[in-house]
C-alpha cells in the first residue's frame, strides 16, 4: 500500500508538471538554428526576361516565401538578351550573394559563368530550362519526359490506328534551349516507335506568338488536311491557334506552359485544345524550399547535384477546373 501510494503522488506530480509545461509552451529547439542559418542571406534571380507570366509567377514566389525568413531577394533582368545575362552573373560573382536562381536562355551560353559561381562559393539553382553544366540543384520540367508526354497525345489523337491521318507539325521556341533539345528528343523516342506518324514540318519559332502565327498559317496552306500542332509553350502558341481559327479548319492545338490563368481561358475560348501544365507556384515553392535546404545544410557549393521535376497536368476545356490555373494577384 505504501509503495502504490508512492506511486499514484509522483504520477499526480508529474501530472501537474505536464499540466504547467502546457500552458507555459515549449520550445522548438530546431527554429532558432534554422533562422540563424537564413538571416541577412541574399539570393538574386537572373530570369531571361521579367514581365511575362514564367519569371512573374516565380518572382512573386520566391520574394514571398523568402523574405519573411530574412533572406534578402533581389532580381537582375537581362531583358531577354544573353550577354546582358552573362553580365549580370558575371557582376553576382563578384558581389556574392550566398544563392544565384538562372533560368537558362538556352544549354550552353551560362555554362561556364555557373561553374564559375559555384567555384566563387555561391550556390547555383536553375529553374526549368537546363544548362549544360549541372549545379547544386535544378527545379523544373523534365523536358525529355514532356516531349514523350506529347508526342503520346499526339498518337492518341492523330495516329491512323486511332482514326487520324498521322500528319502533325511543330512548332518550338529556340532550338538550342533545353526544352526544345531535350525535348524533341522525347517526342523522337516515342515517333520512332510509331512509323505510321508524319511530322510534316518542325520549326523554331524562337518563343514569337507572331513568328509562330506566320508558320502555323504557311502549314495550314501546304498541309489543309493536317491533323494537329504541338507547340512549346502556350504564350507564343497565341499565335498558333490564331492561324488555326483564321484558316477555319479543325486541327488539335496542343501546348504547354506554367498554368497561368491565360491557360485556362485560351482552353475555354478555343485558342488551344489541351494544355500541359508544370504549375509556376509549385515550382516557386519547390525552388524556395531547395534554397533554404542548401542554407541550412552548408554544403560546399557544387558539392551536390540534385535535381527536383515539376508534375505534369494534361487540362482540356472539358477537364479544367476553377483551381486549374493561377493568377499573379
Amino acid at each position: 500500500m505504501r509503495i502504490l501510494k508512492t506511486l499514484v503522488c509522483a504520477s499526480a506530480i508529474a501530472l501537474c508538471g505536464g499540466a504547467a509545461l502546457a500552458q507555459e509552451g515549449i520550445d522548438d529547439p530546431t527554429r532558432g538554428p534554422i533562422y540563424e542559418s537564413l538571416e541577412g542571406k541574399t539570393v538574386a534571380f537572373v530570369p531571361q526576361a521579367m514581365g511575362f507570366d514564367l519569371t512573374e509567377g516565380w518572382a512573386a514566389g520566391l520574394r514571398g516565401a523568402l523574405e519573411p525568413l530574412g533572406i534578402k531577394f533581389e532580381i537582375r533582368d537581362p531583358n531577354w538578351s544573353t550577354d546582358a545575362g552573362a553580365q549580370a552573373i558575371t557582376s553576382l560573382i563578384s558581389e556574392k550573394p550566398d544563392v544565384i536562381v538562372v533560368h537558362n536562355p538556352d544549354v550552353q551560353s551560362y555554362a561556364r559563368l555557373l561553374k564559375k559561381a559555384e567555384d566563387a562559393g555561391i550556390h547555383v539553382v536553375q529553374v526549368n530550362m537546363r544548362s549544360s553544366y549541372s549545379s547544386d540543384a535544378f527545379v523544373g520540367v523534365d523536358y525529355v519526359g514532356m516531349g514523350e508526354k506529347v508526342a503520346n497525345r499526339l498518337v492518341a489523337k492523330c495516329s491512323p490506328a486511332n482514326g487520324g491521318n498521322g500528319k502533325v507539325a511543330i512548332i518550338q521556341g529556340i532550338l538550342t534551349a533545353a526544352a526544345s533539345a531535350y525535348q524533341m528528343k522525347g517526342i523522337n523516342n516515342v515517333l520512332a516507335q510509331n512509323p505510321d506518324m508524319e511530322v510534316v514540318s518542325n520549326q523554331a519559332a524562337d518563343w514569337d506568338a507572331t513568328k509562330a502565327r506566320n508558320i502555323a498559317a504557311t502549314v495550314l496552306q501546304q498541309h489543309p488536311d493536317l491533323c494537329a500542332f504541338a507547340g512549346f509553350w502556350d504564350v507564343m502558341d497565341v499565335g498558333t491557334g490564331a492561324a488555326i481559327q483564321e484558316s477555319g479548319k479543325d486541327v488539335y492545338l496542343l501546348t504547354q506552359g506554367g498554368g497561368n490563368e491565360a491557360a485556362c481561358s485560351g482552353l475555354a475560348n478555343g485558342t488551344y485544345s489541351e494544355v500541359i501544365s508544370w504549375d509556376v507556384p509549385g515550382q516557386a515553392r519547390d525552388i524556395s524550399n531547395m534554397i533554404v535546404q542548401l542554407l541550412q545544410l552548408g554544403t560546399t557549393p557544387g558539392s551536390m547535384k540534385t535535381t527536383l521535376f515539376s508534375p505534369l497536368t494534361s487540362l482540356t476545356k472539358d477537364t479544367m477546373k476553377a483551381s486549374s490555373c493561377w493568377s499573379l494577384n
